[in-house]
C-alpha cells in the first residue's frame, strides 16, 4: 500500500488499524532544539477523540500519544519523532455484519476490489481513526511555527450557517460548545440539529473554516507546488472531505475581474484580500483562509440497500458506534494538516535565498 506519507522536507508518514493494536507515525525533518509543550500535543489529540460529547461517536479511547524516539529533556532531537496510540476501546463485533457487504457511499467496495482483502473492522486502515496521527503532527508542526497561529471552526452543519465573515468572529468562543462554532447561536441551533439527526438514525455533513494568522510573506511556489494547490490535497486527503475552497473560492467565478482584483496598500497588503492570502500560488502575508466541506458520514442507522461481495443485493442497517455528524471532531484534523504543510513550505522558504 503506497500513500501513507505526506510532505516533503517536514513529513509524517502513518500506520495502524482503526480495530489493530495502535495507530502511530514517524515525523521527519522536525529541526532540533524545539522544545515542545506536550500537554498542548495531547490537548489537540483531546480535541479529536471520540466520546467527548452527546454529539459525537461514544467510542471511548483516551488517545493518549507515547513518544518513542526523537526527544531529548523536552526537545527535538533532529532524528525522526516515532510515536504510537494504543487503541483500547475496539468492539470489532460491531462490524461482522458488513463482512461480506459494502456500505453505499463507504470505501468498503473499492478497498476490496483493489486489495482483494480488507479489513472490515471500522474500516481498517480507511477509517478516519488515522486522523489522529496526523493530530500529533500538526501539534509539532505548530509548535515549530512558534507565532504563526491556527483558528479552525465549524461555519455549518446542514443548511444552518454562519453568515458573517471570519473577521467579525471571536475565537476564542470555537472551544465553548461541543460544535466548535464561535458564534454561540449558531451553536445551539447546530448541535440540537445534529441530535435531531441521531435520533432519525441518520447523518448530516457540514463546513469547517480555517483561518491561519501571521503567515510570513513568501511561501510557495510559482508552478506545480503552489502553496493552495497543497492545502488543497492536505484537506481533500482527510475522511469525507467532498470540497475545498480558498479566498474568494467559487464566489469569484460569478465576479467581474474589475470587482475581484485586490488592489494593493502601501505597505504590500491588499484592501480586500479575495485572494485568500496567496497569490500566484505563494503566501502574500495576508490571512489566509479557506472552507473545507464535509459530506454526510456514509454509515447510518437506517436499513439501506446494497450489494454484497458475490453481488448479490441485499439490505443492510448500521450498527456500533458512530458519529452522526463528523465536523466537530475535524476541526483539529483540519488545523493540523494546515500546519503540516505551513510547516514544510517554511523550511523550504529557507532554502530560496540567502
Amino acid at each position: 500500500m503506497a500513500g501513507n506519507q505526506f510532505g516533503k522536507l517536514f513529513s509524517v508518514t502513518t500506520f495502524g488499524e482503526s480495530h489493530g493494536a495502535a495507530i502511530g507515525g514517524v515525523i521527519d525533518g522536525c529541526p532540533a532544539g524545539i522544545s515542545l509543550d506536550l500537554s498542548a500535543i495531547q490537548q489537540d489529540l483531546d480535541r479529536r477523540k471520540p466520546g467527548q460529547s452527546a454529539i459525537v461517536t461514544q467510542r471511548k479511547e483516551p488517545d493518549e500519544v507515547t513518544f518513542y524516539s526523537g526527544l531529548f529533556e523536552g526537545k527535538t532531537t533532529g532524528t525522526p519523532i516515532g510515536f504510537a496510540i494504543h487503541n483500547t476501546n475496539q468492539k470489532s463485533h460491531d462490524y461482522s455484519h458488513i463482512k461480506d457487504s459494502y456500505r453505499p457511499s463507504h470505501a468498503d467496495y473499492v478497498y476490496d476490489q483493489k486489495y482483494g482483502f480488507r479489513d472490515y473492522r471500522g474500516g481498517g486502515r480507511s477509517s478516519a481513526r488515522e486522523t489522529a496521527s496526523r493530530v500529533v503532527a500538526g501539534a509539532i508542526a505548530k509548535q515549530f511555527l512558534a507565532g504563526i497561529q491556527f483558528h479552525a471552526f465549524v461555519s455549518a452543519v446542514g443548511d444552518i450557517k454562519l453568515e458573517q465573515p471570519y473577521t467579525e468572529l471571536d475565537f476564542s468562543a470555537i472551544e465553548k460548545n461541543p460544535v466548535r462554532c464561535p458564534d454561540p447561536k449558531k451553536a445551539e441551533e447546530m448541535e440540537a440539529y445534529i441530535r435531531q439527526i441521531r435520533k432519525e438514525g441518520d447523518t448530516v455533513g457540514g463546513i469547517i473554516t480555517c483561518v491561519i494568522q501571521n503567515v510570513p510573506v513568501g511561501l510557495g511556489e510559482p508552478a506545480f507546488d503552489k502553496l493552495h494547490a497543497e492545502l488543497g490535497k492536505a484537506m481533500l486527503s482527510i475522511n469525507a472531505v467532498k470540497g475545498f475552497e480558498y479566498g474568494s473560492g467559487f464566489a469569484g467565478a460569478q465576479m467581474k475581474g474589475s470587482a475581484h482584483n485586490d488592489p494593493f496598500n502601501a505597505d504590500g497588503s491588499t484592501q480586500s484580500n479575495r485572494s485568500g492570502g496567496i497569490q500566484g500560488g505563494i503566501s502574500n502575508g495576508m490571512d489566509i483562509y479557506f472552507n473545507v466541506a464535509f459530506k454526510p458520514v456514509a454509515t447510518v442507522m437506517q436499513e439501506q440497500e446494497t450489494i454484497n461481495n458475490k453481488g448479490e443485493k441485499v439490505t443492510m442497517q448500521g450498527k456500533g458506534r458512530h458519529d452522526p455528524c463528523v465536523v466537530p471532531r475535524a476541526v483539529p484534523i483540519v488545523e493540523a494538516m494546515a500546519a503540516l504543510v505551513i510547516a514544510d513550505y517554511e523550511l523550504m522558504r529557507r532554502t530560496n535565498k540567502i
